[in-house]
């Protein structure tokens, strides 16, 4: 037997999607127990009454929130008044067709623990997408494979249309910030399979959209407490202090064979960077790095040479900066070299948890 759903649908201001909205839902899920909890943040629209006038013909709920404004935050009241052992979440706009629903619910009865309505897997796609919204989309989602590895697995972690077993959820403390709940979801729930289904984001038929610069920045701000919440701030913290050390393995080197063993300074400063590279990999990758290591030799070579790779090409990076800064803009030199050393910093760590300690 299938099991009973709840669609969670966040509001505001949706009134003429309500209906449709509604009814599509009704015919998509025909046979099917089911129940729509529209969770509306107070609009002046009429929404959340329209939306009450359908509990009568329709399986709906209606919760108002005066207080409280955001499409994450939605959610998370939305579960509480859930009764359904399958969870589904989807916007109101209808950009997101109630259609593929079934075909969600589908991989959830066939074992999936989460199943996301996907733009970016074959057969998805975006309906009337301009460039830079093109590009704000592929961006929030390689910042969020950049920052957060473990969504990597995922190739549209920010979708907002997606259904769950909701034991995904058992013992998980949702904190999330913004818009983008399946991202909180994958980080903090409990599950072993995942399948995407491919759509395409439909156009909006009516409202306005609420894209917005604020939610860019609640992106940013999320993405940032899911870093802090699963150590990846401070894998972050621990890199830079392995990079400190080997500032002063690099100096102290340098030193001692120069003025101690007498060799001509750029012999020694070759010996002293390429030894602090060699230091800094064997503390990451014993102390930054641990949760990824693979075991043999071959891995420990085969990380110690691209460390190495990026590390040579965050000196090219370092003195770049330097160079443009000092030369270009006219900034002292030694202000221009804590740019250059913020830029390769960034740039060590970034491509050294993306492709020396791949997850």
């Amino acid at each position: 037997m299938d099991k009973a759903v709840s669609i969670i649908v966040p509001t505001y201001n949706e009134r003429d999607n309500i209906t449709p909205l509604v009814e599509r839902l009704h015919h998509a899920l025909s046979g099917r127990a089911y129940e729509v909890i529209f969770v509306d943040d107070n609009s002046g629209d009429g929404t959340a009454e329209l939306a009450s006038a359908l509990s009568a013909k329709y399986p709906v709920k209606v919760i108002v929130r005066k207080d409280k404004r955001g499409l994450a935050s939605a959610v998370v009241d939305g579960l509480s008044r859930a009764s359904g052992s399958i969870i589904g979440v989807m916007d109101a706009d209808l950009q997101h067709p109630p259609e593929v629903l079934p075909e969600l619910l589908r991989e959830v009865d066939s074992g999936a623990d989460i199943a996301i309505a996907s733009r970016y897997v074959k057969g998805g796609g975006c309906q009337g997408w301009g460039r830079v919204r093109k590009i704000v989309s592929r961006g929030a989602i390689f910042l969020a494979h950049l920052l957060l590895p473990s969504t990597k697995r995922v190739k549209d972690p920010v979708s907002g249309y997606f259904a769950f077993d909701r034991r995904v959820l058992d013992g998980a403390e949702l904190r999330p910030t913004g818009f983008k709940i399946l991202l909180e979801i994958i980080m903090v729930g409990r599950f072993h399979k995942i399948a995407e289904v491919p759509y395409t984001f439909g156009t909006r038929s009516g409202g306005e959209s609420k894209l917005s610069l604020r939610q860019q920045i609640e992106y940013l701000k999320h993405i940032y407490s899911l870093m802090r919440r699963s150590g990846e701030l401070t894998r972050f913290a621990k890199f830079c202090l392995v990079g400190f050390s080997g500032v002063l393995v690099n100096m102290g080197l340098l030193w001692l064979l120069t003025e101690v063993v007498g060799l001509f300074y750029l012999l020694s400063a070759a010996f002293s960077i390429e030894t602090s590279i060699i230091t800094n990999f064997t503390l990451n990758d014993r102390f930054t790095f641990r949760d990824r290591r693979s075991a043999g030799v071959k891995s420990f070579a085969g990380r110690l040479l691209k460390f190495n790779l990026v590390s040579l090409a965050g000196l090219v990076l370092n003195m770049s900066t330097l160079w443009l800064f000092t030369e270009v803009f006219g900034v002292y030199y030694l202000v221009s070299n804590l740019f250059g050393i913020a830029v390769a910093i960034l740039w060590n760590y970034l491509v050294n948890s993306w492709w020396t300690w791949r997850q």
